[in-house]
């Protein structure tokens, strides 16, 4: 995929790439820190059809529904060839029991034979979180555990 970055003098910058369906897809980063989605017309690369300010916390948000399902498919393909060993991506809802605890609370290591990998909260990944992480409604947990591990993990999270 090649993404590119183009000054807007004045402005601030473009940063996009171009779909397998020929629509321009990025973000413009405005010198006083917005930020908007930008997404060309069908029929014009150039011209755009869509433009949707966003705030820092809309970008991240938007950013970790996007990164999080990646990473998860990176580490499925990697470990392809492993039996009974799988991904998953769980959520910690604002109504999570967790909601604002620590990741050792969870015990899900213990409890589920599951490990957290990473914590993707507002786009960014928290690599190897350790026990004492902070956990917060929206984070996404990308977790490795077998198929019912990972479904008691899941009921974990969601009612403790």
């Amino acid at each position: 995929m090649n993404v590119e970055v183009t000054p807007l003098p004045g402005i601030g910058t473009r940063t996009d790439f171009v779909s397998r369906a020929g629509r321009r897809i990025g973000v413009i980063t405005y010198r006083d820190g917005r930020l908007e989605l930008i997404v060309s017309r069908e029929d014009d690369p150039d011209a755009c059809t869509a433009s949707i300010p966003l705030s820092v916390d809309e970008a991240g948000a938007l950013a970790g529904l996007l990164g999080a399902p990646q990473l998860v498919s990176d580490l499925r393909k990697e470990n392809d060839a492993l039996t009974g060993v799988h991904t998953k991506q769980l959520s910690v809802l604002h109504a999570s029991p967790y909601d604002g605890r620590t990741l050792g609370d969870t015990q899900l290591r213990t409890r589920t034979a599951v490990s957290v990998v990473a914590v993707v909260r507002a786009g960014a990944v928290h690599p190897s979180p350790r026990p004492d992480f902070v956990l917060g409604g929206g984070d996404a947990l990308i977790t490795v555990g077998t198929t019912e591990g990972l479904a008691k993990a899941a009921a974990v999270l969601d009612k403790g």
